[in-house]
């Protein structure tokens, strides 16, 4: 067929990435080479619209073993001569359309970015978004990203330990499902995605390494996804069906136990995942890091639907497969293992010294392009997008506290509060995951801010969380998202961990939008400050633009995936009090700040406000300090002050062991402020009474007030009963099922 600019138009490519195109070819592309550069420089896989802000956010520093982008995921070094990989990346715009299958090959997706490194998958968490929750649409949506998550993380075996849910109008049609996976290797035993033609040994020297093709066989499901996930969805999106890829968890299992028996062997010169955009992907990226090509016969491809086309077999988005290059004379030992675990492995084609990959078609060369020209970081495109302050920021600014009055009622207000969904329990969602699963018990008896993942044969364990606040971000993206990185090492912190490092999810809407897009730049800059302040460099992740529909752009949502370290699994620091008669003590500044707050938004119907009181110097001292009493055993329990305030904190903390609190409100502050406010950089803490001297003298330093004393069950604010702590606790639990059908609720509780 004739290629024009209309065509490429068609693929979601410019009219100036046409003639782009066509100058580095010095000729026009043929249809199938078109539709390479389509899927390659989406900006799914290109990041053509954000690289250039993305590499001003740390890459360096900490224990860091492989810098961000040199790899599928990053990898940090735990010490006893292991390493933790780990990464999270969105899978949206499918999960809109086919919730089930969308949330569930995000997961795989994620897992094998990890072992095709060499890692084995221990935890993975997730962050998810949804519209309001009284929507049927949201209802479907909801049970179908979670019955996918939990299939496919269930039958796979590795355990959900965590992640977060939040419920806004503004993610009605636009859903955010992030999927992270953590894992495990012994350093030095990692594998790189990079190709080389050959290895000076003495059974592959002066021959070209083949390329293998491992996993399912392709079919035509997911072509087109990487594009896919590079536009707006519209009423129409559901005709882009064809981009949603099916998985099968079992199949991946098997996948995960041949790769890593197939690295132990020392034949594998590289592999990668074939994720967006395929085999073209796989191939350009795996060719552009080593500096070679590939010459690649599309019909030794294993299909399992006939008659496919070349642009076909090159973006399919089929699941469950690799690319593996091996020393050249090895193949068979490789096929051999993948063979015995009833895994299609067969030679594709060889890598070559030229650059330029080609591809075959019973042998018809089909499409021929410099690998260099396609990738992240070579000839794909890299834009400087304008950016305006947004519109909106007007009405934040003109928003007055002092035209909330304080209401007469506090206990009705805490009972609309508790039973909000971005707050209540996750009960609902959590029964259907498996968070024991596996061969690493990543379960613990308590609760704490973050997962613990407990690593086998070793007193260390893993702190892992997922972080933000997109309404925060929305008000306020350099600050909020600042929050977003705090929050997170605030909840590891507070879990007895050390901070390692950052993989992030960055969840925008419309690039070319230059609201959206200053929302993105500055986000980026609170990202790097917050970053470089708890010397938690960014290992890698996601951007996720034209999370958008007809209604406008989702909140800015960069989402912090966190991992820390636990030295001694002993010093492990759960929420939950302990005793009656403990004191209770608030670390940190209190104020007047309502800003921002599910108090002020879901309560006061207020949509427009600044975002809470933050200050970074503040937080980094108070969790300085929050560690020193950790480990000096100085504390019962510690759980940071988040979404619903100090009251929603203390409720939570009390519910495990069903103990209550009395505390006095603060003079002389808004009382609605004291104890519904989100202004950050706060924890509560319990202490026995035998440490209070103790405790208060290594507190001294940062802000902090004793603020009232553990019960046996009581609630009691400023002298008035507010009932026991089970009746909350049952509002809290049951929240999120009374939205929901009996026939939905019953089916995750039915085998608690």
């Amino acid at each position: 067929m004739q290629v024009t600019v209309e065509t490429a138009k068609q693929l979601r490519l410019t009219e100036e990435e046409f003639e782009l195109i066509k100058k580095k070819l010095g000729r026009t592309p043929n249809f199938n080479e078109l539709c390479a550069f389509s899927g390659m420089w989406s900006e799914h896989c290109s990041y053509k619209n954000s690289i250039k802000w993305l590499k001003t956010l740390p890459r360096e520093g900490g224990r860091m073993l492989v810098k961000a982008g040199e790899e599928n995921a990053g990898l940090m070094d735990i010490g006893d001569g292991l390493g933790v990989v780990f990464k999270i990346e969105s899978h949206n715009h499918p999960s809109a359309i086919e919730p089930f299958q969308g949330a569930a090959t995000g997961v795989g997706g994620i897992h094998r970015d990890i072992f095709t490194m060499g890692a084995r998958p221990i935890a993975s968490l997730n962050s998810l978004r949804f519209g309001e929750l009284e929507e049927d649409k949201t209802k479907h949506l909801l049970a179908g990203v979670v019955h996918g998550i939990g299939h496919y993380g269930n039958c796979f075996g590795v355990p959900t330990v965590g992640g977060e849910i939040y419920f806004d109008e503004c993610y009605h049609s636009n859903p955010l499902v992030n999927a992270m996976s953590v894992g495990i290797v012994k350093v030095g035993e990692t594998v790189s995605a990079t190709a080389k033609a050959r290895l000076n040994d003495s059974v592959g020297q002066g021959k070209r390494n083949p390329v293998l093709f491992v996993g399912s066989a392709t079919g035509k499901d997911g072509i087109g996804g990487a594009s896919f996930a590079s536009a707006d969805i519209t009423e129409d999106s559901i005709e882009d069906l064809p981009a949603v890829q099916v998985g099968d968890p079992f199949q991946e299992k098997k996948l995960l136990e041949a790769c890593l028996e197939v690295i132990k062997t020392g034949a594998v010169v590289g592999m990668q995942d074939m994720g967006a955009a395929g085999i073209i992907c796989s191939t350009a990226e795996m060719s552009a890091k080593g500096e070679v090509g590939m010459r690649i016969d599309l019909d030794k491809v294993p299909t399992r639907q006939k008659n496919m086309k070349a642009w076909e077999l090159l973006l399919s988005e089929s699941q469950e497969r690799m690319l593996l290059v091996s020393e050249k004379g090895r193949e068979d030992e490789i096929i051999k293992i993948f063979s015995k675990w009833d895994l299609p492995c067969s030679v594709i084609g060889e890598v070559t010294e030229d650059g330029v990959l080609q591809f075959f078609m019973n042998g018809n060369l089909e499409a021929a392009i410099p690998a260099y020209e396609l990738v992240l970081g070579g000839g794909a495109p890299q834009y400087e997008r304008e950016y305006t302050e947004p519109k909106y920021f007007s009405e934040i600014k003109e928003f007055d506290p002092a035209s909330i009055p304080v209401p007469d009622d506090l206990k009705a207000v805490a009972e609309k509060l508790i039973v909000i969904p971005s707050i209540a329990s996750k009960r609902w969602i959590y029964t259907q995951y498996d968070s024991t699963v596996g061969t690493v018990n990543a379960s613990t008896n308590a609760p704490s801010d973050a997962a613990i993942a407990l690593i086998k044969g070793s007193m260390k364990a893993l702190a892992l969380t997922t972080d933000c606040n997109s309404r925060y971000v929305f008000a306020d993206p350099y600050k909020g998202t600042m929050m977003a990185v705090s929050e997170a090492a605030r909840n590891i912190v507070c879990s007895g961990g050390l901070p390692l490092g950052v993989t992030n999810c960055l969840n925008f809407g419309n690039p070319y939008d230059p609201e959206v897009y200053y929302q993105f730049v500055h986000a980026i800059k609170g990202m790097g400050e917050a970053c470089r302040k708890f010397d938690t460099p960014v290992t890698g992740g996601n951007v996720s633009f034209y999370n958008q529909n007809p209604e406008g752009p989702v909140y800015p949502t960069p989402t912090i995936g966190m991992v820390g370290l636990v030295d001694d699994i002993e010093k492990r620091m759960t929420l939950d009090f302990k005793e009656e008669g403990d004191l209770i003590y608030l670390l940190g500044a209190v104020t007047d700040d309502i800003n921002c707050s599910e108090y002020l938004h879901r309560v006061c119907a207020v949509k427009y406000s600044p975002a809470p009181r933050f200050d970074l110097e503040e937080e980094y001292q108070l969790q300085q300090k929050l560690t020193n009493l950790i480990q000096e055993g100085l504390i019962c329990s510690a759980h940071d002050i988040s979404e619903g305030g100090l009251f929603v904190t203390l409720c939570e903390s009390g519910f495990n062991n069903e103990l209550g609190f009395s505390i006095i409100s603060k003079e002389g502050l808004r009382k609605d402020a004291f104890l519904f406010g989100e202004g950050q950089s706060r924890v509560i803490v319990s202490v026995s009474m035998d440490n209070k001297a103790a405790f208060e003298k290594l507190v001294s330093g940062i802000s902090f007030e004793k603020i009232g004393v553990v019960t046996s069950g009581e609630m009691v604010i400023d002298g008035d009963f507010w009932g026991t702590i089970d009746w909350w606790k049952d509002e809290y639990d049951s929240a999120i099922e009374n939205y929901l059908s009996k026939e939905e609720a019953g089916s995750a509780l039915s085998s608690m």
